[in-house]
C-alpha cells in the first residue's frame, strides 16, 4: 500500500429505527458494546493497518450526528476526523459520493453497524486494486454475495441473491487503491439512476468497476458481528466479553455474585446483586436486589428489585419493581 494518507469512510446517518427506542436519543454507533461505543469497537479494527496513526475519518452523519464530534474530541483526539452531512437517505453510493473533496488515494468503507476480525496488515502490499471482505454462511440470501471466477478475482457483486450456492457474503467492508475510481463509478451509478426502492446500493458501483476491468478480491473473516438489531447486540455483546472484554477478576462487590464474562464499570454501584454471564454495567450505575444476566446496563441507570434477562438499558434509566423483560431508551423511568 502506498505510503499515504489511507482515508476511512464510515456512513451512519441512518435512523437505526430497529433499535429505538434507544435511538431516539442516541446514534446507532453510540450505543454500548461491553466496555464503549459500537464507535470504538468499529476503530479497534483499524489497529492492525500498516500505519494506524496515518489515516484520516470521513464520518458520514444524519440524524443526531452532532453528537459524533464532542465523542471523538473526547475519546480520540489525536484522529483527524471530517463529518459529512447526508441530509437524504438515498443509499450508501450516495452518502460515500458527499465525501468526494476529502477523497484521494486509498480508502477504506466500513458500515458502522458491522464488527469483523481480520488483521489488515496485509495492505501494505496488497496487489488487488480493492478487496471485499467476506464471510462463508450457511443461507447467503438475505445478504449481498460476491461472485468469484477460478482464479479468485471477483466478477460481480449479488444483492440477496435467490439461491443458496455462493455462500460468501460481503460484510460491509470494503477498500479501494483509488477512492477517486470508486466516485467516478457513483457518478456513473447515478447518471444511469441504477438503484432500487429509491437508494443507490455500493454494490451497483462496485460491479460498473468491475466491468471495467477492476481487479478486486475476496478476504475471508471468521468472525462478522452485527449491532443493528437488538438480539445481535446483544449476541455480540456476548462475544466481545468472552474475548478479551471481561474484567469480572477485578469487579467483585460486596454481597454480590459475578458470574463471568462481564464488564462492570469501576464506578458502578452494586448491592446485593447476582450479575452475569454476558452482562455489560456502565459508570455511574446502581444495582440494587437484582439479578441480571445476558444484557446491557448503560451509564448512569438506576435498577432496583428486579430480574432483567435479554434486555438492553439505556442511559440514566431508573426502573424497579418485579421481574420483566424490556428495551428501554435513554432517560426512561419504570416501575412495575
Amino acid at each position: 500500500m502506498p505510503a499515504q494518507t489511507l482515508k476511512v469512510v464510515i456512513p451512519m446517518a441512518g435512523f437505526g429505527s430497529r433499535l429505538r427506542p434507544l435511538t431516539w436519543s442516541r446514534p446507532k454507533a453510540l450505543l454500548t458494546l461491553a466496555d464503549k461505543a459500537v464507535l470504538a469497537h468499529v476503530l479497534d479494527m483499524l489497529r492492525t493497518l500498516p500505519e494506524p496513526e496515518n489515516i484520516e475519518l470521513i464520518f458520514i452523519i444524519g440524524y443526531l450526528g452532532e453528537q459524533f464530534e464532542p465523542y471523538m474530541r473526547a475519546h480520540y483526539p489525536h484522529l483527524k476526523v471530517h463529518y459529512v452531512r447526508q441530509a437524504e437517505m438515498r443509499g450508501q453510493s450516495h452518502a460515500i459520493s458527499l465525501a468526494e473533496e476529502y477523497l484521494s488515494g486509498p480508502m477504506l468503507m466500513i458500515f458502522a453497524d458491522t464488527l469483523i476480525e481480520s488483521d489488515l496488515s496485509f495492505l501494505r502490499d496488497e496487489p488487488a486494486e480493492a478487496v471485499a471482505w467476506v464471510k462463508e454462511v450457511p443461507d447467503p440470501r438475505r445478504f449481498g454475495v460476491a461472485v468469484t471466477d477460478d482464479d479468485g478475482r471477483v466478477t460481480l457483486l449479488v444483492e440477496k441473491p435467490n439461491s443458496t450456492e455462493n455462500k460468501l457474503a460481503v460484510v460491509g467492508f470494503y477498500y479501494f487503491k483509488d477512492s477517486q475510481r470508486l466516485i467516478a463509478a457513483i457518478e456513473e451509478q447515478m447518471r444511469r439512476d441504477i438503484q432500487l426502492k429509491g437508494e443507490y446500493f455500493l454494490a451497483d458501483a462496485v460491479n460498473l468497476m468491475l466491468e471495467d476491468g477492476l481487479y478486486m478480491r475476496t478476504q475471508l473473516v471468521d468472525v462478522w458481528l452485527d449491532a443493528g438489531v437488538p438480539a445481535t447486540m446483544l449476541e455480540t455483546n456476548a462475544y466481545l466479553l468472552k474475548h478479551g472484554h471481561d474484567n469480572s477478576a477485578t469487579a467483585l462487590r460486596p454481597g454480590t455474585t459475578i458470574i463471568p464474562p462481564v464488564y462492570i464499570a469501576p464506578a458502578a454501584e452494586i448491592h446485593n446483586a447476582v450479575i452475569g454471564p454476558y452482562v455489560s454495567v456502565g459508570a455511574g450505575t446502581t444495582l440494587e436486589n437484582v439479578i441480571i444476566k445476558n444484557s446491557i446496563i448503560e451509564a448512569g441507570a438506576t435498577l432496583r428489585h428486579l430480574v432483567v434477562t435479554d434486555s438492553l438499558v439505556g442511559e440514566r434509566t431508573q426502573a424497579s419493581g418485579q421481574p420483566i423483560r424490556f428495551v428501554l431508551g435513554d432517560n426512561t423511568t419504570l416501575e412495575v
